[in-house]
């Protein structure tokens, strides 16, 4: 698919079919996460792949938005390994993990799978179900799977601000 068929097509699915992402499909996707570009190309993020059905519980009991996804995502970021900007008050971190994150949705999109970025959960108590590093922080979660029969965009979907509002030339 074209990018910009891939960006203007994809949405945020709501309700997943019950077939798994095919390994292929998978690996795809996660090397398009390996490959995202991160400050001093430091690569502190981690994305732990769940599909195991007691780990599926432990996000469904974080969120109530994992839709039936057969896969999610979670992708997490070093506390230590990290760039840290001028003045010493800001990392790296959070925006490393979210570029890592966007790849791939935009990749799952371009192999026809659907996904949803997920932030409506407590990271200290799924970071604590899910036993992870102390190092770690999640940045997000991210279902991924194939559309039910029925699934469709948000009414709002298409609804977009003029490029003016949103932009400002200086």
């Amino acid at each position: 698919m074209e990018f910009k068929e891939v960006i203007k097509e994809r949405f945020s699915c709501k309700k997943y079919s019950d077939r798994q992402v095919e390994k292929e499909a998978l690996e795809a996707i996660l090397n398009a996460g390996r490959l995202a570009p991160t400050a001093k190309n430091l690569q502190g993020q981690h994305i732990y792949v769940l599909q195991k059905e007691e780990d599926l519980a432990k996000i469904d009991g974080a969120t109530p938005c994992r839709y039936g996804a057969p896969t999610v995502l979670v992708v997490t970021y070093s506390r230590t390994n990290c760039f840290t900007y001028p003045g010493g008050k800001y990392t790296s971190t959070a925006e490393d993990g979210a570029i890592v994150a966007t790849h791939m949705i935009l990749a799952a999109a371009d192999e026809g799978v659907n996904s949803c970025w997920l932030n409506a959960f407590d990271p200290d108590a799924l970071h604590a179900a899910l036993e992870l590093n102390e190092d770690e922080a999640i940045v997000m979660c991210m279902d991924l799977g194939y559309a039910a029969e029925g699934a469709a965009p948000l009414a709002n979907h298409d609804s977009r601000k003029p490029l003016e509002e949103t932009v400002t030339y200086r």
